[in-house]
């Protein structure tokens, strides 16, 4: 195990390379008291190298100026002082925190606190930044082209691409006033459409859709959220605690429909409208679809690279060409798509060192997630659904919080909190450490009601 010179935010995930802590998150805001060293793995296994040779590269390029791209450009650059690294982005300015961007439509935060890195980092450390598309990648003589006409040279390529909203095929998906939220654009869009007074619908009760929702409302639309499951967050909260978020969201003036299937968005050229099944009809001059994401693995794909759901990689974050490496969003690990910012660093860090000579490994992270700019006090990380009849599932429910926690095998494995969240902290690292649940003395004496809940739901009295 070797420390890296990192500190990461237990609320949001956001990782800040330094010495120390910054006194505040620059994507949530919380104090630097919310952050702890970020530890990375590192292995070299005994005759299985990850890539073809571990030497020095002299030229690198990395596709992508997210997180996962900006985090191999910086660790590339760190482990490799000579290279020349090249760092294509497809979007004009500087890199930015698109984690923020729900922050930033709900004027909690301004541009310019979405960058990643100021202008003159870039010559410090001697990235070039190239606004421009990769049109395609030819691994036989590796080279990348762009869409300017531009070839790039490279010894090692990381492909951290991203993905791409998902857009259901409905009729009126293309209508003016219909917008993704993914890109600085988007929120422009967005911003100009949003005025006081207006109607807004957001499809999907996840978390994009919420945050965008509880922004537009603070914009002074009249907002509702469209989600075609049973509860809010199904993905990240057992249906209690679905529930109970539902009335906190109303209770901020939103309203919510659960069970609600999408039929189409009305209007002309513009968007005025939703159609419901069952032909219900509710107005909005504004549709923000927040439905998903796909991967951007076109590229790999064309270039003959092992592609699933994402482009396929080991735990080198090598794909099927060892001079190739992917990570973030468009990266497919070990079958799971993670599309989450602290996953995204934590594979850009390994995939840059792998790229510089280095033999790192990401053995994977349990997904945790909370809630940015509604206020609401929710936390959720790795397995909060039990798969079968060897987990064990504890709950205790309260008037104003929720506390679910799942084991298998006496193994912490999973979380809800809502309402009180200050155990996030110690149960993200529990659950990352594979604690078990027996060890831990604190959650009995935290959650004196904390009972086992049997298959159907019902909890045990005992």
């Amino acid at each position: 195990m070797s420390q890296a010179d990192a500190w990461k935010c237990e609320v949001c995930g956001y990782v800040h390379r330094g010495p120390e802590a910054p006194e505040h998150c620059p994507v949530c805001g919380v104090g630097r008291e919310m952050f702890s060293p970020f530890v990375v793995a590192e292995a070299l296994p005994a005759g299985e190298p990850a890539l073809a040779t571990s030497s020095e590269p002299r030229r690198l390029v990395v596709l992508g100026a997210g997180v996962a791209g900006l985090t191999a450009a910086e660790e590339a650059r760190r482990r490799a002082p000579k290279a020349d690294i090249t760092l294509v982005s497809k979007e004009d300015g500087l890199p930015y925190f698109r984690l923020n961007l729900t922050r930033l439509l709900a004027d909690e935060i301004a541009a310019q606190d979405l960058q990643m890195q100021p202008a003159a980092w870039f010559a410090e450390q001697r990235v070039e930044l190239i606004h421009d598309t990769a049109a395609g990648i030819d691994r036989q003589k590796r080279q990348v082209q762009l869409e300017s006409g531009r070839t790039l040279e490279y010894d090692r390529l990381v492909i951290a691409t991203g993905a791409h909203p998902f857009v259901p095929p409905m009729v009126g998906a293309t209508r003016t006033g219909v917008s993704a939220l993914r890109t600085r654009a988007d929120v422009q869009a967005l911003l100009e459409r949003g005025k006081p007074g207006g109607r807004a619908v957001c499809l999907g009760g996840g978390v994009l859709g919420l945050e965008a929702a509880g922004a537009l409302q603070r914009r002074g639309m009249a907002v509702t959220v469209l989600e075609g499951f049973d509860w809010l967050l199904p993905r990240q909260l057992a249906e209690p605690a679905g529930r109970m978020l539902q009335r906190e969201v109303e209770r901020l003036g939103i309203t919510v429909r659960c069970g609600a299937r999408t039929e189409e968005l009305l209007g002309d050229e513009e968007v005025r409208g939703v159609r419901l099944a069952g032909g219900e009809e509710i107005p909005a001059n504004l549709v923000v679809l927040a439905t998903g994401v796909r991967p951007n693995s076109y590229l790999g794909r064309l270039c003959g690279l092992e592609v699933g759901r994402g482009i396929v990689v080991d735990d080198h974050m090598a794909t099927s060409d060892p001079l190739v490496l992917a990570a973030g969003d468009v990266a497919e690990h070990r079958g799971v798509v993670y599309g989450l910012w602290p996953h995204a660093f934590a594979q850009g860090l390994v995939a840059g060192a792998n790229a510089a000579g280095a033999l790192l490994e990401f053995h994977g992270l349990p997904p945790s997630n909370r809630l940015k700019v509604l206020g609401v006090e929710l936390f959720s990380i790795g397995r909060f659904l039990p798969l079968d009849a060897s987990y064990l599932v504890l709950e205790q429910q309260r008037e104003q919080t929720y506390l679910r926690l799942v084991a298998h095998d006496g193994r912490l494995v999973g979380a809800n909190l809502f309402g009180d969240t200050a155990l996030a902290g110690s149960l993200k690292t529990w659950i990352e450490a594979g604690t078990q649940l027996a060890e831990i003395d604190e959650i009995v004496v935290r959650f004196p009601d904390l009972r086992p809940i049997t298959p159907s739901g019902r909890r045990d009295a005992g």
